[in-house]
């Protein structure tokens, strides 16, 4: 990953939030990490759940949202934006970057996985699942190249996952035979571990875990994502004090349904409240 420079606002400790975003809710496992990893860290989270899921959206509609989510963070005075979906990280990640500038730091979630293959998977062949968008992109596959560390990675868009995880078809038979249905996929034959590559996926991970048997090791890119932007934050003196009352987070949706509320329990581990903020008006 580019290690940007760091700017003069960089200091042993800094109270400012981390801003997150995601087409929706999935992303809230991201924060969900982040904030057992670093429990001192105010976090500033968006779910554009007007424009869900970006899975499908082309590159030019992503890069528009994403934009436009920054402008709110940026107000929000947060000094690292995560990019805590795979789609906007593939379609968005540059130019949010270009557009943030020196006014905070970005990150995303493609990164951290992708040197995690490159430590830990060398010479191994390691498979892929995702979103139609983070798939056909072939972000991961030319990273992951660009190593040359031997890792050969083979992916697979699985596009009934996310549905399938929002309307909360999960935990059960029905789930079951869709995960087995592309798990069973010839592209993923003989892989030896498997990246869960969108953010909705790590509520489905004991299943995926329970299908392959002890035999593929199953990693949950939100974990690895966590531990990168703790490591980010302390190299660049940006962490929160330790000191001082737990933070309160903050969370916003561009489209506000009892649903969204409600499923923001699961992928968060505990109840949140959901402001609305239409991003057009």
């Amino acid at each position: 990953m580019t290690t940007p420079t760091p700017t003069p606002f960089a200091s042993a400790t800094d109270t400012r939030p981390i801003g997150m975003f995601d087409s929706g809710i999935g992303g809230l496992t991201v924060a969900r990490a982040v904030a057992r990893r670093l429990p001192h860290e105010r976090i500033v989270y968006f779910g554009d759940t007007a424009h869900l899921p970006y899975g499908d959206k082309s590159a030019a509609a992503i890069q528009a949202y994403s934009v436009k989510i920054c402008d709110l963070l940026l107000r929000q005075k947060c000094k690292l934006i995560m990019i805590a979906c795979n789609s906007a990280s593939a379609a968005a990640y540059e130019l949010v970057r270009e557009y943030v500038g020196s006014k905070a730091r970005v990150l995303n979630v493609i990164d951290p996985i992708v040197a995690h293959l490159g430590r830990a998977y060398a010479g191994r062949r390691v498979g892929l699942i995702g979103t139609k968008q983070t798939v056909n992109s072939n972000v991961y596959k030319k990273k992951v190249d660009d190593l040359d560390a031997g890792v050969d990675l083979q992916s697979l868009a699985t596009p009934l996952l996310v549905p399938m995880i929002e309307e909360g078809f999960f935990k059960n038979s029905i789930s079951d035979d869709i995960i087995a249905a592309y798990l069973g996929h010839a592209a993923l034959a003989g892989i030896g571990a498997l990246v869960l590559a969108c953010t909705h996926y790590p509520l489905i991970k004991e299943q995926i875990a329970r299908y392959y048997a002890g035999r593929v090791d199953v990693l949950d890119a939100s974990d690895v994502v966590a531990a990168d932007a703790e490591a980010y934050l302390a190299a660049h003196g940006l962490l929160a004090p330790t000191a001082g009352a737990a933070p309160v987070h903050h969370f916003y949706v561009s489209d506000f349904t009892r649903s969204f509320e409600e499923s923001t329990r699961l992928f968060f581990g505990k109840e949140v409240h959901l402001e609305h903020y239409p991003l057009w008006e």
